[in-house]
């Protein structure tokens, strides 16, 4: 028996979850949980909320809230799409909880008693109306690379991560006007020591799927630099350092510590040791969109700590909506509770899974959601099952019949429903979940073809025995399924 410690990226605590969310990191991490539960594997699968950073900031600002409560109401959404989605998560918790301040003030000392962080004179944007330095997207402007709009850290077109003070024609987002350059310091962590270590980590480990190795290795390609841990605001994890008074960790260091502080708070609850599911197999369920990230910047941080790396990272392609892009601020997304309204989440757990491989990008279409649910729920398997069942009830009581000298029919029919669960074993185990699902619905075919051919309504006239195991081994089918 193994133990797998198993992670679903965190959701960010400023708006509830859409299909997007789901079909990348949460549905596929729950199959794969379930999977393993399955075959008596011990299972760990942890999350929380991510509860730091700007954007909380930004949104408490123009709410005249404060950013605990963004938080805290967009922490109940999420918790309640996941629940509706069936997510089986052994513990869902959030960054903002005193445990995750301890362990994650704690890593930073760590490596800062290590020698591996360093404070740095640098020069930031202020703005002089405000009254304040400008972090990450307290900064709008255009990106140097692509020439898109962009936000202080991000852009969202070409993927770069950027400083602040990169942008072209910044502006400050809470007043809109020109920021200064000012001087200020912060605090780095030495990543480029690690860059040997990274590149042997991403070059040999054959569990890394193609898009996270592509990915992670163009990075490396140039070179990696150190890494800014800290950011000047009010709103996150305070440095434990009292000459560091106003500085916070940057969000995107302690929200990695959010699958360790879950973890934690899962085993402050059991009294079960989270470390020997970690130490045996670690598989974080990620978004494209942050490879870089999980492979590069928090392998980086647990090799200088000391910790093992996790074993695979395995990144869902994006969903679009109707051909377009997804977009939150444009409302052009599938918000869960919008859906489970009006279906129910086993539909849609389905359509995200067989529509197209995890690592391929792949559209939602009401119309193809349609023809799925009509044409391969309802007329393969459900006509399939509805018909197994009636039968049964109608020509045996609803007990299952005898099953006794089969056919050459039966026997093959038997031997291709004795090796289903062995077939999607493998594929679900080799993180294939689209071809273990198509498997399933190839099978639920045959099995219509067969009953078809078997006639059970008729041979209950000429053949008793005939249509015995042909509802024998339809529900046999009807329970592997």
């Amino acid at each position: 028996m193994s133990k797998i410690f198993i992670s679903c990226a965190l959701p960010y605590a400023n708006g509830p979850c859409h299909l997007g969310h789901i079909r990348s990191t949460y549905l596929p991490a729950d199959i794969y949980a379930r999977y393993n539960r399955m075959i008596d594997n011990d299972v760990l699968l942890v999350c929380a909320t991510d509860e730091h950073g700007t954007p909380i900031a930004v949104k408490a600002d123009k709410e005249n809230k404060k950013p605990i409560e963004i938080a805290k109401r967009y922490h109940d959404m999420i918790v309640r799409d996941v629940e509706s989605m069936n997510i089986s998560l052994d513990n869902f918790t959030r960054t903002t909880d005193d445990l995750h301040y301890e362990i994650a003030q704690n890593f930073f000392l760590e490596l800062y008693n290590k020698g591996l962080i360093y404070k740095k004179d640098i020069q930031q944007l202020y703005c002089e109306k405000c009254n304040k330095f400008l972090p990450d997207r307290y900064v709008e402007g255009i990106c140097p690379v692509c020439g898109s709009e962009a936000r202080g850290d991000h852009c969202e077109k070409c993927g770069r991560a950027l400083e602040p003070t990169e942008l072209d024609e910044p502006k400050c987002l809470t007043c809109g006007s020109t920021p200064v350059i000012k001087d200020s310091y912060q605090y780095f962590f030495k990543l480029s020591e690690f860059e040997d270590d990274l590149k042997d980590y991403i070059d040999n480990n054959e569990n890394l799927p193609a898009n996270v190795k592509n990915y992670a290795k163009n990075w490396l390609k140039e070179g990696l630099n150190d890494w800014v841990l800290t950011r000047d605001m009010d709103w996150g994890i305070p440095l434990p350092l009292d000459e560091a008074k106003g500085k916070v960790l940057y969000v995107w260091v302690e929200a990695f510590l959010g699958y360790i502080s879950s973890a934690a708070q899962w085993s402050r609850e059991t009294g079960i040791k989270w470390e020997d599911y970690w130490n045996d197999t670690a598989i974080h369920f990620i978004g494209k969109d942050i490879i870089y990230h999980h492979s590069i910047f928090w392998p980086g941080l647990l090799k200088a700590y000391g910790c093992k790396l996790p074993d695979n990272i395995y990144a869902g392609e994006f969903l679009s909506l109707e051909g377009e892009k997804m977009s939150t601020s444009k409302n052009w997304v599938v918000w869960i509770a919008d859906f489970v309204d009006k279906f129910d989440p086993d539909l849609l757990r389905y359509y995200l899974t067989i529509n197209a491989p995890l690592n391929k990008d792949t559209d939602f279409s009401w119309d193809d959601f349609q023809r799925r649910n009509n044409d391969e729920l309802a007329d393969v398997i459900g006509n399939f099952l509805h018909r197994t069942f009636t039968f049964t009830h109608k020509f045996f009581d609803g007990e299952i019949p005898e099953y006794k000298n089969p056919s050459a029919e039966d026997n093959k029919f038997k031997e291709i429903i004795e090796k289903l669960p062995d077939t999607v074993g493998e594929y679900i185990s080799d993180f294939e979940f689209r071809d273990g699902l198509l498997e399933i619905y190839r099978v639920a075919k045959i099995g219509n073809k067969y009953f078809n051919d078997q006639e059970p309504w008729k041979a209950v006239k000429e053949d008793m025995q005939k249509a015995a195991n042909c509802l024998y081994l339809s529900n046999q089918l009807a329970k592997t399924l």
